[in-house]
């Protein structure tokens, strides 16, 4: 029987190679210094590509790197070697565009360091321990959404999935009673 698909790291840089968003799965950087270095690493070896339109894939110090760029972010998957390209490719389209949905389809830095919260919960709705749990973009902005909804706001202060996520989950409580 194989091995579950495993993801080492998601990375969000901006256009200067600079930290966004990061999270590490994997021991193979052990310190801050090591992991900044293969994020340097990464980024220089890519930033020529044109990975706009589609995903692109490359092998870098043993591991493949899947990746994409839209407006001054680049957005990064690592695997293994011997991991499968395409489950890495759909774990990056997911965030991709969960991301896409969430910041409304304004995806620039500044829109991601405004919404930090909700790219650092899409990412932990996306790969716990290493172990993919979700790339379908509108299950994950749906899970986000219903992690960031303000308790105490009206029905009529929420966007429409915030509204649905809050019926659902007192529905969900009066059920359990």
């Amino acid at each position: 029987m194989d091995k579950c698909p495993f993801v080492k790291n998601i990375l969000l840089l901006d256009a200067e190679g600079k930290r966004v968003a990061v999270k590490y799965f994997s021991d193979d950087w052990p310190t801050n210094a090591a992991k900044e270095a293969f994020e340097k690493s990464v980024f220089t070896k890519t930033q020529k590509t044109n990975a706009r339109t589609e995903a692109e894939i490359a092998m870098f110090d043993n591991n493949v790197v899947v990746y994409k760029f839209v407006q001054d972010l680049h957005f990064f998957v690592t695997g293994g070697e011997d991991e499968n390209e395409l489950i890495l490719a759909t774990v990056l389209n997911g965030f991709f565009d969960a991301v896409g949905l969430l910041l409304r389809g304004s995806v620039d830095k500044r829109e991601a360091l405004e919404n930090l919260d909700l790219i650092l919960l899409c990412i932990d709705e996306i790969v716990d321990g290493g172990i993919i749990l979700e790339t379908d973009a509108n299950v994950i902005t749906g899970k986000v959404a219903s992690h960031s909804i303000d308790a105490g706001a009206s029905l009529s202060e929420q966007t429409i999935s915030q509204a649905l996520a809050t019926a659902r989950e007192h529905l969900t409580r009066s059920l359990l009673k």
